[in-house]
């Protein structure tokens, strides 16, 4: 017994000397001060303030370009042989220049055959006319019985009514004639030339089409909300391929709509096409699609940097830095653009401090760095 109890109290000072000698564990490393990381800017910035201009208003469209009328040009004769063609694709023509030039050697004989008839008569009639007058002078004196005296003023009749009838045959002739030759009904630019050297055109086969006095127009699409705010004179703005701005007037805007689409055309008047002959190549052409603006007016709005606005869940925000230099979202309604500036019709005070660039880092509450923005280079002399 006395054994155990001694064995009991060595274990105890045993364990007694582990715990004193045992090192204490080492101190936990501080939590980082929430506070600390805070306080760290999230981005350095340059700000700018909102600058009021007087921006046009405009409302945007889509069309295509087309002449503003296309005359068809056919053959008025038929069964006649072209033996000539005298214009093609992209010639500038003038009123009455000869386009075409059919064979008229048969509509020549044709024609001296009716001016032979024609002068047969002339002479049957002026028999009739001698012979009708005796009639006239006899006719009291009992020298001609009635019979004889009504069958000669019926035959001045007659013989005038053939006269009439080959000088019209006579004209209809000559204006075959005439017509052998295809003439140009208005000032314009030939767009199509189905005619060639050797066919036989029927009567009203076209041979050419012709852009009247080259003038050209841009048909624009509108909904039927838009188009009650345009007027014919309007100006409008067409955007070419080549990035070049073609200015116009609105001609007409069509009194009905569209039952498929819903939308309006709008007839804008653009420049004619070049002068030249053949025509230069231009920057719109019947057929292209044609993106455009109609400049509706003025009006004073606010403006900032493009860069400066942000869009976000399908909305245009800025951010203004406020006290702390820390970031606001604010959401906008951007409206037109004027060069690398737009303006901003609601949501934003004119003395905001709006960051200018680098937003879409930025989060609502973020806490910048303001700087001055860099100084414009100074050209050498």
């Amino acid at each position: 017994m006395k054994a155990a109890h001694i064995l009991l109290t060595a274990a105890l000072l045993a364990a007694g000397l582990v715990f004193v000698l045992r090192p204490a564990p080492p101190a936990q490393a501080a939590d980082p001060d929430p506070a600390a990381e805070t306080l760290r800017p999230a981005l350095t910035v340059t700000v700018v303030q909102p600058l009021a201009q007087r921006l046009p208003v405009t409302l945007p469209a889509n069309g295509d370009v087309a002449a503003w009328q296309e005359a068809e040009i056919g053959a008025d004769v038929g069964g006649l042989r072209l033996t000539e063609v005298r214009a093609d694709v992209g010639d500038r023509v003038r009123a009455g220049q000869v386009l075409a030039v059919f064979d008229d050697e048969t509509v020549r004989t044709d024609v001296a055959r009716a001016r032979a008839a024609q002068a047969e008569a002339q002479a049957a009639l002026a028999e009739a006319r001698d012979n009708a007058a005796r009639a006239r002078a006899l006719r009291d004196s009992g020298a001609l019985a009635q019979q004889q005296i009504s069958a000669m003023l019926s035959a001045e009749q007659s013989a005038e009514a053939r006269l009439q009838a080959a000088q019209a045959t006579l004209a209809a002739e000559e204006l075959r004639l005439r017509r052998t030759r295809v003439l140009a009904p208005d000032d314009g630019v030939i767009s199509t030339r189905t005619a060639s050297v050797g066919a036989v055109a029927g009567v009203g086969g076209e041979l050419f089409r012709l852009l009247r006095q080259g003038r050209l127009e841009w048909r624009a699409e509108l909904t039927a909300a838009d188009a009650p705010r345009l007027r014919p004179g309007m100006a409008a703005r067409v955007s070419t391929a080549d990035g070049q701005a073609v200015k116009g007037r609105i001609r007409l805007v069509a009194p009905v709509v569209d039952a498929r689409t819903r939308n309006a055309l709008v007839y804008v008047d653009l420049p004619a096409l070049a002068a030249e002959t053949p025509v230069a190549p231009a920057a719109l052409l019947p057929g292209m699609f044609a993106r455009g603006e109609f400049l509706l007016g003025e009006q004073d709005a606010l403006t900032v940097p493009q860069q400066a606005v942000v869009v976000r869940d399908g909305f245009s925000h800025v951010f203004v830095v406020g006290d702390g230099s820390r970031v606001r979202m604010l959401r906008v309604h951007p409206g037109a653009r004027d060069g690398d500036r737009v303006a901003i019709l609601d949501g934003l005070p004119a003395d905001a401090r709006v960051v200018e660039r680098g937003g879409a880092f930025l989060n609502d509450g973020d806490l910048v760095r303001v700087v001055a923005p860099p100084a414009a280079a100074t050209p050498a002399p």
